[in-house]
């Protein structure tokens, strides 16, 4: 579960290292009249801000950015029954039409990527769980 002022590791090769997410897309924030924060869970797009980048990194620190959440240390509820939980937080940077900007990506990525329509990601990454 990721929401606002969550800090994300970015597990693939654009050159970010840490990101820090500003906006959750798609979701609202209120229900039955409780305050609740939108929560983003794999598969979903959420707004950074790039927090450290390596020196040749082409995305520009000052701007905001897109990511697609993997990994969550939130356990994330299967159709099965079963739960799957990673030891990070981690994202994957996008352009403007949804497409990875990295060519490679880094550690294992869920499997619900694949139901969310994200299987450029799910080609690219080395293991599925």
């Amino acid at each position: 579960m990721v929401q606002q002022e969550t800090m994300l590791s970015i597990a693939d090769n654009s050159g970010v290292k840490l990101a820090l997410c500003i906006k959750v897309l798609g979701r609202s924030g209120s229900r039955q009249g409780k305050a609740r924060r939108p929560t983003a869970t794999v598969g979903d797009v959420v707004c950074v801000a790039i927090k450290k980048s390596l020196p040749n990194c082409q995305l520009d620190d000052k701007k905001v950015h897109k990511c697609i959440i993997v990994r969550t240390k939130y356990p994330v509820r299967r159709a099965d029954g079963s739960y799957v939980r990673f030891d990070s937080n981690a994202a994957v940077m996008i352009d403007a039409d949804g497409n990875p900007i990295g060519t490679r990506i880094f550690g294992a990525v869920a499997r619900e990527l694949r139901e969310k329509n994200q299987l450029k990601i799910v080609s690219l990454a080395s293991e599925v769980v």
